[in-house]
């Protein structure tokens, strides 16, 4: 059974939830502090915000089964650090968004086991993406990967203070080609409900980095929803009248990657 779900579309648009799961099987979760076997750093409901979008759209949709504390998708495969001289989590990280460790003692994976997770769930995604990119590519001339995630508001470990509603990176405009991004930060300018930053805290991840090559066609961006504005943090429940405004501004962005 595979690792992941593809949805594939009709237009150039590859939306990728790497974090969008939180399974974590049995023998893995038996290791694990409690806490951490609810997967409380899951980018909860990514997916249900960008399905019925993708619908509208006719985009490709890529969404992993397991939660990033299985293994992270956007990390590089090697582990190196993608914020240097910053702290976060890794490729199979073995502390939480709350510095707490994930495992009980001698519950880590050792080096064989964190080889095989990179077998069994990082390649497969990452073919995923590499596949249905080309597919879109030799179809259309051109495509966009949109790279859909959301944390916690406030995560003391990874930034100070509350981060903004809407955070866009561009790895500083590198994965895509300054029209793009200067339409995109124009549709956050046009609205005032929520906040945003551009290339902030949140630059692009492993994939926005691995993939977007704007010379070749290949736009790459990635957008970091504050999760407070459309459930509860600490229930990790949904909030639909919070949400729609939400997906409406997510929704003119995605339209905006498709001029």
């Amino acid at each position: 059974m595979a690792n992941f779900t593809l949805q594939r579309g009709r237009v150039p648009l590859l939306i990728s939830l790497p974090h969008d799961g939180s399974f974590i099987p049995d023998d893995i979760a038996a290791r694990m502090h409690p806490a951490a076997r609810r997967s409380p750093d899951t980018d909860w409901h990514v997916g249900r915000l960008y399905g019925p979008l993708a619908e509208a759209l006719g985009a490709s949709v890529l969404k992993p089964l397991a939660s990033r504390y299985v293994i992270d998708l956007n990390r590089p495969a090697d582990g190196h650090a993608l914020y240097p001289g910053q702290r976060e989590t890794g490729l199979v990280s073995t502390i939480g968004f709350n510095g707490e460790p994930l495992y009980l003692d001698g519950g880590s994976p050792d080096a064989a086991e964190v080889q095989q997770r990179i077998n069994d769930y990082w390649q497969p995604y990452h073919q995923a993406i590499t596949h249905e990119l080309a597919r879109l590519h030799a179809e259309h001339g051109r495509v966009v990967l949109w790279e859909g995630h959301s944390i916690r508001s406030r995560v003391p470990m990874l930034f100070d203070g509350q981060l903004p509603d809407f955070n866009l990176g561009t790895v500083s405009g590198a994965s895509c080609d300054a029209p793009l991004q200067g339409r995109l930060q124009a549709c956050l300018e046009s609205q005032s409900r929520f906040s945003f930053a551009v290339n902030g805290r949140f630059k692009g991840g492993y994939i926005t980095r691995q993939y977007g090559n704007p010379a070749a066609g290949v736009q790459a961006v990635q957008l970091e929803l504050a999760q407070l504005n459309y459930m509860d943090e600490e229930s990790f429940d949904y909030d639909e009248d919070r949400a729609t405004v939400v997906q409406e501004l997510i929704a003119q962005l995605l339209q905006v990657s498709l001029q």
